[in-house]
């Protein structure tokens, strides 16, 4: 055997090694969850979700600690401007529906975005308390999928 192709074999016994190394790394890593983003005028703020089990039900005592979550983002919002939700369409497949302090704001909807004025998530006929409310976007009509939540605060 020549010099040349013992080197030609090492060259691809490693080439191969690093490929396997690769796609090794790549099982490992975690799949991301769909992601869920709101939008006042020029902001916006995304998340992936809050609770989510790869599309499979929660069961309610997760879902009542996904609620409590404290790490999650926040967005000013005007009242006189709108709110944009969009959704993955992974999200809008199942269905979801915007929920305001835990409780539902709108219907289940299959598209993958929705507006709602802003002054609704601070109006006390909606349930709001103070100057921000906690906003949930669900996932799922009859079990919950995965949930998203954001902090709405309102401008000054």
């Amino acid at each position: 055997m020549t010099m040349q192709s013992a080197s030609r074999r090492r060259r691809a016994v490693a080439a191969a090694g690093v490929v396997l190394a690769g796609l090794l790394v790549l099982t490992a890593c975690e799949k991301p969850t769909p992601i869920a983003t709101v939008t006042v005028g020029t902001s916006s703020v995304n998340s992936e979700a809050t609770c989510y089990n790869d599309g499979k039900a929660l069961d309610t005592a997760a879902l009542a600690n996904c609620l409590k979550d404290t790490g999650i983002e926040s967005i000013t919002v005007d009242p006189d401007e709108t709110v944009r939700f969009g959704v993955d369409p992974e999200i809008a497949d199942n269905g979801w529906t915007i929920l305001m302090n835990g409780q539902p704001l709108t219907d289940s909807s299959t598209k993958t975005y929705r507006t709602i004025p802003g002054s609704v998530f601070f109006n006390a006929q909606y349930g709001a308390q103070g100057n921000s409310t906690l906003v949930s976007v669900k996932e799922g009509d009859k079990t919950v999928k995965g949930l998203w939540s954001f902090k709405l605060k309102k401008a000054s």
